[in-house]
């Protein structure tokens, strides 16, 4: 199979199916960080197969709400979303994300040590975060063309039906609760254990609270709670488009399967520094939530198929999609690190970066142009190798 790079434009046009897909289609984009421009590079390869897609149902979590908010509100076709979007992870950099001279990271990581000495005497904390994201929301806030934080282009689309409902991910950090924000038409509010979702006007304050990363980004005032990253607390990733009325589902995980063979291999050696602990803990908050749910939907509708219509008391069978990448995307940031600013190159190796051969945490704060670069180009070529697969998927409207 031709890769994306050897296709010329009247090969891709000619390929090309000029269909909106199925009416019922959702798109789940998990979290990962830095990791969700390989979401793009995916979507990038699909958008040369179906230019004229529309996804009624788009989800997303943590940086995969970025991604999410983009796509529901641009004005165009999916191919020029999509261009867009290629765009912003494309000329995305550290320096777009948080601050990161020396003097912003030296004096929150003084406020941080002075918080911890004080025994909590000082006061609420002044320090919110390892580092300031004021960078972020005005890059947000420029590329999604927000109008006073709010997507316009959410409503815009809304109305021309083109989407039926965006729902982004948070964890509350005043309940413990997943909380689903979502902008919809028709749309119903649920509630299970331990996860809400809620109708609302989609803000940047929205994608800022679902992409604040526990800890290193600060969480984000809605209402009258504080919200921090939504893979947090998010234990079943396919429930709100499931909610919102999908029934084809495609989900890009940022997450790669290792062998058996590969998860027996050590990435370090000796007592594990911080970054492989946080590495660690990452790959289980964001990554590694999706396969279990999706084994769950995979039974449930098994079951569902082999029941008539009628006994099925309400619930139809769900066709799932789950695309992921062919290489490890951590192993991957290590030969990038050396690029950082030198400032946050000194923290990050101060954690202990250099001294794992899959630096998980690393990759997941690595907003490097080239690195960010090479994941989209990834994902892209993992998207043409599943071409076959996504083109009976988009087609199949049954």
């Amino acid at each position: 199979m031709k890769t994306p790079s050897t296709l010329t434009a009247l090969e891709e046009l000619e390929t090309a199916v000029h269909s909106p897909g199925p009416s019922d289609l959702g798109l789940v984009m998990g979290g990962g960080g830095a990791r969700a421009a390989y979401q793009v590079g995916f979507l990038r390869q699909v958008a040369r197969q179906f230019p004229e897609l529309t996804i009624p149902y788009i989800t997303g979590v943590s940086a995969g709400a970025i991604n999410a908010a983009l796509l529901a509100s641009h004005h165009g076709s999916f191919i020029q979303a999509v261009g867009e979007l290629s765009q912003l992870w494309g000329r995305l950099t550290v320096e777009d994300v948080f601050k990161v001279d020396t003097r912003s990271l030296s004096m929150n990581g003084l406020r941080w040590l002075k918080q911890l000495a004080s025994g909590g005497l000082g006061g609420p904390p002044r320090v919110r975060g390892l580092v300031d994201t004021a960078p972020l929301r005005r890059y947000l806030t420029e590329v999604l063309h927000a109008v006073d934080g709010e997507l316009t282009g959410i409503q815009y689309n809304l109305e021309r039906g083109r989407l039926k409902a965006l729902a982004i991910s948070t964890s509350s950090y005043s309940t413990g609760q997943s909380v689903t924000w979502v902008q919809g038409s028709d749309i119903r509010e649920w509630e299970r254990p331990e996860r809400k979702a809620r109708s609302t006007v989609i803000s940047v304050d929205h994608i800022m609270a679902s992409s604040a990363l526990p800890l290193l980004f600060p969480a984000v005032q809605l209402g009258e709670g504080w919200y921090g990253d939504g893979g947090v607390r998010l234990t079943a990733p396919l429930s709100p488009a499931l909610h919102l009325g999908a029934r084809k589902i495609m989900a890009i995980s940022t997450r790669y399967d290792r062998s058996a063979t590969e998860a027996e291999e050590p990435t370090i050696q000796g007592y594990p520094p911080p970054a492989q602990v946080m590495g660690v803990l990452m790959n289980s908050i964001f990554l590694d939530l999706l396969d279990p749910d999706a084994v769950r939907l995979e039974r449930l509708t098994q079951l569902l198929s082999g029941l008539p219509p009628e006994r099925r008391a309400g619930f139809n069978p769900v066709k799932l999609l789950t695309l992921r990448p062919s290489v490890d995307l951590g192993k991957l940031a290590y030969e990038y690190e050396p690029k950082l600013p030198k400032a946050f190159r000194f923290f990050t190796r101060g954690l202990g970066t250099q001294q794992t051969r899959s630096p998980d945490f690393l990759s997941f704060v690595l907003f490097q142009p080239d690195y960010l670069m090479k994941l989209m180009e990834v994902g892209e070529t993992d998207a043409a190798a599943r071409a076959d697969d996504i083109a009976e998927f988009l087609r199949d409207n049954e």
